[in-house]
């Protein structure tokens, strides 16, 4: 079926621009609508840890625990793929989660004699891994008495379902010169780096192409009279 009509090779793909954060690659006679597919699956269907349950033991701040536990979901984590699945799919069957599909993040921070700004450094991963990609984050302000203290789990996502689980901060494809080529432009957050995201977008897209052939080909057509 079609599937055989895109061939990705080292020819047809070349990386224009890569660093930490975002990686540029110039696709070549390759479909665009390929190129596309790369890219909202880049945003919608690669999953990333994010906080998604949060038990609050003590909060004495000025602010709501809902409002804490919406700050906490938007912090970027960094995911691993390799050790943990998507909570649907993990043989626990629990709500709760297990150590295959969930982390633990604590945070037990007080204010002594002048206000403090509690960060992500102050939050505490299960996980040597899944931690927030950044430990300036601030959470929230507590003024001289005041303290905060929660667990927090977080889970494997996808975009889909929601925002937070996005692993992008941009993806665009950019047209070129040769109207047969394109340019994929990905930016992370910091949850996976661009060339997972990117690696992982393409898996996606080739079950996906194999599962839609397959039931193509299953189908049972009318033979001409």
């Amino acid at each position: 079926m079609f599937v055989s009509k895109i061939s990705w090779t080292l020819d047809t793909i070349k990386i224009l621009e890569r660093d930490n954060n975002h990686i540029v690659i110039e696709f070549s006679d390759i479909p665009r609508q390929y190129v596309n597919a790369l890219r909202r699956l880049s945003i919608s269907q690669v999953p990333t840890f994010a906080i998604d349950d949060v038990v609050i033991l003590e909060n004495s701040s000025v602010m709501h625990d809902e409002a804490i536990a919406h700050r906490l979901g938007l912090i970027p984590l960094r995911t691993d793929l390799e050790r943990f699945v998507l909570p649907h799919i993990c043989d626990c069957k629990s709500t709760l989660g297990c150590s295959k599909c969930r982390v633990l993040l604590v945070l037990d921070a007080e204010s002594q004699d002048k206000t403090k700004v509690i960060t992500t450094a102050d939050l505490i991963s299960e996980d040597d891994v899944v931690k927030p990609v950044n430990s300036e984050i601030p959470i929230v302000s507590l003024a001289p008495g005041q303290k905060l203290k929660f667990e927090a789990y977080a889970r494997l996502g996808t975009g889909k379902s929601h925002a937070k689980w996005q692993p992008t901060s941009v993806a665009v494809v950019k047209d070129t010169k040769k109207e047969e080529d394109s340019i994929l432009v990905i930016e992370s957050n910091g949850s996976l780096t661009p060339e997972e995201i990117v690696v992982e977008a393409a898996k996606i897209l080739g079950s996906k192409i194999k599962d839609f052939d397959g039931v193509i080909q299953s189908l049972s057509l009318p033979k001409n009279i």
